[in-house]
């Protein structure tokens, strides 16, 4: 069975009311013949005419005037259902799956959200923690935060904050095993390592001249989570190097040092991901605004205390 045309029913309805084909193309912002084909679709359908029409005379007849009431209720569900959407969607609400790094979900973004969640109580936030690089198409994921730096893809990206990463240590174990004040140093030393770090057990470094270091660092401790290692670390049982997210507070309050303050380690950021596709759902784009907001570079807290890195640094 054919669908009904809804779009020549609702033409033919703006006909009737107006009185003129001229008339229902103007007020529907449609062509004269798109009308005209309008209801010579439906006619054909019917195998009658609804509308007896000349160059000076219109006029419904006995068919169309009983259809035209029909059609007109047509026309009236239709307008209110569109501005019931249109309302609706001017309204946040709804759920949006969310993905962030463990580490920096749980001290940055699970903290953030009883403000948003307050602001948009009809929306519901399903927050996926795991510093793996999840699919998000393939696991339903609405919007990510994700710190690396991105190579080209269908995701849509937007750039954050820089994340910076510092070679730390307690200052009891920098007194008990000395400080290294050169990258190749560290392979005398005790390290604690993160096994998601790309480059696996190798750090890389540059300083300001260029000159790259390359340093293999069998770690002491390895773990799948940067903050498995901060127990072990402010206990001095070695040297890990650790995102600013992460270390600024031990650093501000004394607990930890940066040391290696001459060399840099290749630069990460912090990148708001979407995936590609037609327009997002305003649930998504206020989400998205929110995060944008929250954690823009001197908005966040730990890139507000930059300093930090210089005043405790060896």
């Amino acid at each position: 069975m054919a669908l009904p045309d809804l779009e020549a029913w609702a033409i033919f309805a703006k006909v009737a009311e107006t009185g003129s084909f001229a008339a229902a193309a103007a007020e529907l912002g449609l062509s004269g013949p798109t009308v005209s084909k309008a209801l010579g679709r439906l006619e054909a359908r019917f195998g009658e005419r609804l509308i007896h029409r000349t160059s000076r005379r219109f006029a419904l007849t006995e068919t169309g005037r009983v259809l035209a009431v029909r059609a007109a209720q047509i026309l009236a569900e239709g307008e209110a259902v569109e501005a019931e959407a249109q309302a609706k969607s001017a309204t946040p609400r709804g759920r949006v799956r969310l993905a962030a790094p463990m580490s920096f979900g749980l001290r940055h973004v699970a903290p953030a959200l009883p403000e948003f969640l307050a602001s948009y109580p009809d929306l519901s936030i399903d927050l996926q923690l795991d510093d793996r690089m999840v699919d998000l198409v393939a696991e339903g994921i609405d919007v990510a935060l994700r710190i690396a730096e991105l190579p080209d893809s269908s995701l849509i990206a937007r750039r954050l904050c820089p994340i910076r990463r510092w070679v730390v240590g307690a200052p009891d174990y920098f007194a008990r095993h000395g400080t290294p004040e050169h990258p190749q140093d560290l392979k005398t030393h005790a390290c604690l390592g993160y096994s998601h770090l790309r480059s696996g057990e190798v750090w890389r470094f540059t300083n300001a001249s260029g000159v790259e270091e390359v340093v293999a660092v069998p770690a002491r401790l390895n773990a799948n989570n940067a903050d498995a290692l901060c127990a072990s670390l402010e206990a001095g049982e070695g040297i890990a190097l650790q995102p600013d997210f992460i270390a600024w507070e031990s650093i501000r309050d004394g607990r930890l040092i940066a040391i290696l303050s001459e060399w840099e380690c290749p630069a990460l950021a912090l990148n708001l991901i979407t995936p590609g596709g037609g327009p997002r759902p305003i649930r998504t784009r206020v989400l998205l605004d929110f995060l944008a907001n929250r954690f823009a570079a001197g908005s966040a807290p730990w890139t507000i205390s930059a300093p930090v890195s210089e005043i405790a640094t060896r």
